[in-house]
């Protein structure tokens, strides 16, 4: 089966690039030295990731236009952007929930005992990118080219909106042949991300290599229960994901974990939402959900439903108090929870968006942003899980719209082992 062999593969990258890592690691003479090694892996990991973007743009707005123009009904848009949101809005919350609840049950930072840092220590993290007028601002695109350039998901969003909305009310012939066509540039983009990823396997052994040469495998042992106590908190909310995924999908919900699998793996991989996007818009696809939902509840997902990053950020704040013994009362905690959830939804498209919301909000409850210092060194390994957890919720949350929305189709379970993209389901152009 094509799938397992892909998954077998990106398993395989993983663990060689963890021994060639740790291999250059012990090697090099000097950390300048395996920073310099690193950088020859990190070529690879680049390279992928480059092609992985030059895909986003295009199949974002081939997939929203084709499949918002064969809706045709603003009310419709409407419906299915309000139960999105209200999915996310729950996601996020009970994803915090659970980080709270389990860095207070575990204290993962409480044994650290670190003294206060200097006033002034810095991060490097752009904080400034979480100021909320700008980043209402910023979701309306000035030039949808700039957009596509930069791969800013929610500004092609609102455009695509527009555009595939001023399409599907234009009934002449001419407008239905743009549609076609949109639907036709979806099919050669599947095709080209069939293509790229058959590379995935060098950029997920380029990623690993290059951060384990640098890091080497003992800090996974400095930080240890952070890590565990991360990840037992991560199947957790896996455990929630699903269960509220049983509720609205039935059994259904263990196919579509099945499917989605090669996906996460890549996401885990690459620490790289995007680099899972155009594989689990395919295997959605396979699934039954109609293009019309996939396109368009699946870039909102990846801008406002990232219930991993969500836990993370939970957590990691209540890390930091821990680790420098600063006790906050539940109410305190309570709060920051709110304010995180907030703060979270300004950051689509910020490199290192969790950190960022993190050091943001730290400063707020009189807690050091200097803390993140503390797990900065092994964020590539979080960031891997929190990757992993964003990919399945946006997995699950689409396909429970479409459920809701009756936009499921039934397909051949004997072609979800299939690694070929499917004909768009259930999108018979609208009459004209």
């Amino acid at each position: 089966m094509k799938a397992n062999k892909s998954s077998m593969l990106i398993f395989a990258a993983l663990i060689l690039g963890i021994l060639t890592g740790y291999a250059c690691n012990q090697a090099a003479p000097t950390p300048e030295a395996a920073k310099e090694i690193a950088g020859y892996f990190g070529v690879i990991t680049d390279i992928f990731l480059r092609l992985i973007k030059m895909i986003i743009a295009p199949l974002v707005f081939a997939t929203l236009v084709s499949g918002l123009a064969n809706i045709g009904d603003s009310k419709t848009v409407g419906r299915i952007g309000a139960k999105a949101m209200g999915w996310f809005v729950a996601a996020s919350l009970v994803s915090l929930l659970i980080g709270l609840v389990f860095a207070n049950l575990l204290q993962p930072g409480s044994a650290l005992n670190m003294p206060l840092p200097e006033v002034g220590t810095a991060t490097n993290l752009k904080t400034g990118a979480l100021n909320l007028k700008d980043f209402i601002t910023q979701v309306f695109p000035k030039s949808i080219v700039e957009a596509m350039a930069g791969n800013s998901v929610l500004q092609i969003l609102v455009f695509s909106v527009f555009f595939g909305l001023a399409l599907g009310n234009l009934h002449n012939q001419a407008a239905r042949s743009l549609v076609q066509t949109m639907e036709e540039v979806v099919h050669v983009m599947l095709k080209v991300t069939d293509y790229v990823m058959r590379l995935a396997p060098l950029g997920v052994f380029g990623a690993v290599a290059a951060v384990v040469t640098v890091q080497g495998v003992g800090m996974l042992t400095v930080f240890g229960k952070l890590l565990a106590s991360f990840y037992l908190a991560l199947f957790v909310l896996w455990a929630v994901l699903i269960g509220a995924g049983y509720l609205v999908l039935g059994r259904e919900v263990f196919r579509l974990i099945k499917l989605v699998r090669s996906p996460m793996l890549l996401g885990f991989s690459t620490a790289s939402s995007e680099s899972a996007y155009p594989k689990l818009m395919e295997q959605l696809e396979k699934f039954g959900v109609r293009n019309r939902v996939t396109g368009f509840v699946l870039p909102l997902g990846y801008s406002f439903n990232l219930d991993g990053s969500m836990m993370y950020t939970a957590f990691a704040s209540l890390f930091v108090a821990q680790a420098y013994g600063i006790p906050m009362s539940l109410g305190e905690q309570v709060t920051m929870l709110l304010v995180l959830m907030i703060s979270s939804k300004g950051v689509a498209g910020v490199p290192r968006s969790s950190l960022v919301v993190v050091a943001a909000v730290l400063p707020m409850f009189h807690l050091p942003e200097a803390g993140l210092l503390l797990i900065m060194g092994i964020d590539h390994f979080l960031d891997m899980g929190r990757t992993a957890t964003n990919v399945l919720g946006n997995a699950i949350a689409t396909a429970a719209v479409g459920k809701w929305e009756k936009a499921i189709d039934p397909v051949d379970e004997a072609l979800d082992d299939e690694d070929t993209a499917l004909p768009l389901a259930g999108e018979a152009p609208a009459a004209a």
